[in-house]
């Protein structure tokens, strides 16, 4: 009888990964009103704010800066719902359990999760891209390609590691978690410049985007695509080092709650269980 050969390390890692991110793919393109609440209602906050700054006369890059924040909101709330509280709904759900009994890292899992996510919020920011671009004709100067994408993936990275964290620190908390979650949306909102130039909150900026990735990335992305016009607050190349260096401390972070979940759950045995 031929044995069955086991996966192990990267190739078992990498195979966790991709049934995770099939999962998170193939069922969120089945629900077709996520895709009205993902990609098209957080857009009319953006849509609220270029119309305002044109009705005011501000300059035309402002209304790009609104487009560019619209665009990572989506990202946001993704972080929020699809990642931070996510462990926390498979719980209610009586699947964690099989998480932990599943043959394999549970980082594997977090991370597929997290790439899924990305590919996901990417297709529906599409849409936010038509509407501020073709629809309300918002305007960006000559860019670099590889620069756009190498920040894009920084700040991806530093920000779904970030949502790892908090799919840890969520499952621990319980029921809170749907109350911390609707806490964090407009506080990071306003403290990531989401709809103005991040350096008008002054030093307060300074501390917000030493922690916040989203901040610090959409700061990067608006250099990028409107060069002065974007009233920067660091040089693209300082900002890109400080969200690597957020990547690397997220995702050691991640790796340590997780571990204290996983020892957490063989000890007391009640990690998994509905309302605890």
């Amino acid at each position: 009888m031929t044995a069955v050969p086991t996966d192990t390390g990267v190739r078992l890692f990498l195979r966790a990964l991709r049934a995770r991110l099939y999962v998170r793919v193939i069922g969120s393109l089945r629900e077709i009103s996520w895709l009205v609440n993902d990609a098209i209602l957080p857009n009319l906050g953006m849509c609220a704010f270029v119309l305002l700054y044109r009705a005011m006369g501000a300059p035309r890059s402002y209304e790009a800066l609104v487009v560019i924040g619209g665009i990572l909101l989506t990202f946001w709330i993704n972080v929020l719902w699809g990642m931070a509280a996510q462990l926390y709904w498979e719980k209610q759900q009586g699947q964690l359990q099989l998480y932990f009994v599943a043959p394999c890292p549970r980082m594997a899992i977090l991370t597929g999760m997290a790439v899924g996510g990305v590919l996901t919020t990417t297709l529906r920011s599409l849409v936010g891209l038509a509407i501020g671009f073709f629809v309300l004709h918002a305007h960006v100067d000559r860019f670099s390609v590889p620069a756009l994408l190498g920040i894009f993936m920084l700040a991806m990275i530093a920000l779904y590691a970030l949502g790892m964290i908090f799919a840890s620190v969520f499952l621990l908390w319980g029921r809170e978690a749907w109350h911390v979650n609707t806490a964090l949306m407009e506080p990071v909102q306003f403290l990531s410049g989401l709809y103005f130039p991040v350096r008008s909150l002054g030093s307060i900026a300074t501390l917000a985007v030493g922690a916040i990735p989203l901040g610090l990335g959409l700061d990067a992305l608006r250099q990028v695509l409107l060069g002065r016009a974007a009233h920067g607050l660091l040089p693209v190349g300082v900002e890109a080092l400080l969200l690597a260096a957020q990547a690397v401390v997220y995702l050691v972070v991640a790796r340590g709650a997780l571990a204290h979940l996983e020892s957490l759950s063989k000890r007391e045995g009640r990690l998994t269980q509905r309302w605890q």
